[in-house]
């Protein structure tokens, strides 16, 4: 055979296999739509699963299947991924926690027996919000499906180190970025949230499981001065699969609400949604935004 024909025939049988399915467990924010439309552009099909009250609408367009399923529906995330021949899942996307803990949530969220077994029986006694992520991944695993990050899809949204703003810290404002930076790792460490609120080197507000948004909230009511700093961090465990430190317009805009005048973030580790957005509205607010790596500060 020739080589012209040897050429050929592997061309036909390239063309001939099937597209690659990446299921995708969606969640809010702008994250599942950044990666639905990066696998797109990378020739994936996306079978995306939404989170109910979660999941932005958009996804039902931009996915070439769309489901929407309760987030007390373990198994129901899992039939919906298996009838799409899902082998590999990624999550992305922000989930409110505290719904989970709402009166008569038996009731209200009417677990299906999955989410009802893992809940009541694997996580008994350590519900933290690794232990959660984790023991859902677990779940997907007993019916063959794994999980990914969706960073390897789009590794373009990690941030890169440096000051990203106009403005830079001030003298004093460094010295509450270290202060911040080993509290929110060893808050991190604990896998009780990723930021804190710090200002004169005193913590004002740090996350649990009411989401960063109103750890920012609360940090504004506490301290009505404000020129106070937010850190937020990787954990040092960090699976990059779920749980990723993630920052956007409204975290700005939130920022800017409550007072806060500096943001301190960890570089290749956080997402920054809409990264020029981001730094033009921070810039128009006088706000200073440095992306730094674990144990190295950048010169005032």
């Amino acid at each position: 055979m020739s080589t012209l024909s040897t050429k050929t025939n592997r061309t036909r049988l390239i063309s001939a296999a099937p597209t690659q399915t990446i299921g995708l467990l969606a969640g809010s924010g702008r994250f599942p739509i950044l990666f639905a439309e990066a696998a797109r552009r990378q020739g994936l099909k996306v079978a995306c699963v939404g989170i109910r009250n979660e999941a932005p609408e958009v996804l039902a367009e931009l996915c070439d299947s769309y489901q929407v399923v309760g987030v007390t529906k373990l198994g129901g995330m899992i039939r919906a991924f298996k009838r799409q021949g899902t082998r590999r899942v990624v999550m992305a996307g922000k989930v409110t926690k505290n719904v989970m803990y709402t009166p008569m949530r038996v009731v209200r969220l009417w677990p299906d027996y999955r989410m009802f077994r893992m809940w009541y029986g694997t996580l008994r006694a350590d519900k933290r919000d690794d232990s959660i992520l984790l023991g859902v991944i677990a779940e997907f695993e007993r019916d063959g499906m794994s999980f990914a990050s969706a960073l390897d899809y789009c590794p373009e949204l990690l941030v890169k180190k440096g000051i990203l703003t106009r403005r830079r810290p001030s003298d004093s404002e460094w010295k509450d970025v270290a202060f911040g930076w080993s509290l929110a790792k060893e808050m991190g460490r604990l896998d009780v949230g990723q930021s804190v609120a710090v200002k004169e080197r005193a913590a004002i507000a740090v996350e649990a499981i009411e989401g960063t948004d109103r750890c920012i909230e609360r940090a504004g009511v506490l301290c009505r001065a404000g020129g106070w700093t937010l850190v937020k961090v990787a954990k040092p465990q960090q699976d990059m699969r779920f749980d990723v430190p993630t920052v956007g317009v409204s975290t700005i805009e939130n920022l800017h609400k409550a007072g806060a005048r500096v943001l301190a973030i960890e570089a290749d580790k956080t997402i920054v949604i809409d990264q020029p957005d981001v730094i033009a509205l921070a810039d128009r607010y006088g706000l200073a935004i440095v992306a730094l790596e674990p144990g190295q500060m950048i010169d005032a």
